[in-house]
């Protein structure tokens, strides 16, 4: 065979790896906000404000409800899983989180606050036949998910599957969100970012605006000391933008986010993820369309 026919099939290889990271990231496009509900939702603070947290800011929420699969953890344990956020905005909420309530109450609330969520979000389509048919192609990926060194991952997915198609739903957005999340940290550890590196170098690529970022609790000297080690690796510019080298890191690390989390999609035929798709399309609108969600995320959706 002629080099000209090893190139066709690499440039085959590469069209095919280059769709299949694209689906991969356009289900978690899809799949993002209808998890994300559980954060913002008016009746996930009311249950919460019924366990005890407070509710005039998301952030005892936010920890309670998503560290609660991993039981009452520590402080280090959240900080590691969560990565993103400073360890001291994670030692304000965690461990006080598992004095208010424990994980198992959190976690029963956390249904809770799902099933009225979505009944106020969906209506008629928690039940729908659309919904079921949704669930069942998800709960395929998700089985096929592996959640070996995926701490997040593993411990959603390790709670019973709901009965109700709307709940299983969620289930099912939060393992994958998960699981893309925790391969994503093994892609950050490759490109040697640290946890305030990987939001610095993040928004000097444009994924979302600075004071964005300074929502995940780290200090202005420890922004700025991240920023002097970027600028000596030469990924940063002395104005903060990424250099050609930085965007490059950071489109590695994408890429790389892409390829772990587009392992359990193979599962599925191009029809069945075509129909996905088309399934889940109505109930992503309706995750926008309520207003709730922040139009602006450090997940850099849209952006990168």
């Amino acid at each position: 065979m002629g080099s000209s026919h090893w190139q066709d099939s690499e440039e085959r290889g590469r069209r095919i790896m280059s769709d299949e990271l694209g689906r991969a990231r356009q289900m978690w496009h899809l799949l993002e906000p209808l998890h994300a509900v559980l954060y913002y939702a008016p009746e996930a603070f009311e249950e919460a404000a019924a366990l005890g947290y407070r509710t005039d800011e998301r952030w005892p929420s936010y920890f309670a409800w998503r560290a609660a699969p991993l039981g009452d953890a520590s402080a280090v344990r959240v900080a590691g899983a969560f990565h993103s956020f400073s360890p001291a905005m994670v030692d304000e909420y965690v461990p006080a989180a598992w004095s208010v309530a424990s994980s198992a109450a959190v976690l029963a609330a956390r249904t809770r606050a799902v099933d009225r969520a979505y009944r106020t979000l969906l209506g008629e389509a928690c039940v729908a036949a659309d919904t079921a048919e949704a669930v069942a192609l998800l709960r395929r990926v998700t089985d096929a998910a592996d959640t070996a060194d995926r701490p997040l991952a593993a411990a959603n997915a390790a709670l019973p599957w709901p009965d109700e198609p709307h709940l299983a739903l969620w289930r099912a957005a939060t393992v994958l969100r998960e699981h893309r999340g925790d391969g994503h940290l093994t892609a950050l550890a490759h490109a040697e970012l640290d946890p305030v590196e990987s939001l610095v170098s993040f928004a000097a690529v444009g994924a979302a605006a600075p004071e964005v970022f300074a929502s995940r609790g780290w200090g202005g000297e420890e922004w700025h000391g991240a920023r002097q080690r970027l600028l000596k690796r030469g990924l940063l510019t002395d104005d903060g933008t990424a250099t050609e080298s930085g965007r490059a890191l950071r489109a590695e690390v994408e890429r790389r986010t892409d390829e772990a989390a587009a392992a359990p999609w193979r599962g599925l035929a191009g029809e069945e993820r075509e129909r996905l798709v088309e399934l889940l399309g109505p109930l992503w609108v309706a995750a926008i369309g309520s207003g709730m969600l922040p139009s602006e995320t450090t997940l850099g959706i849209g952006k990168v």
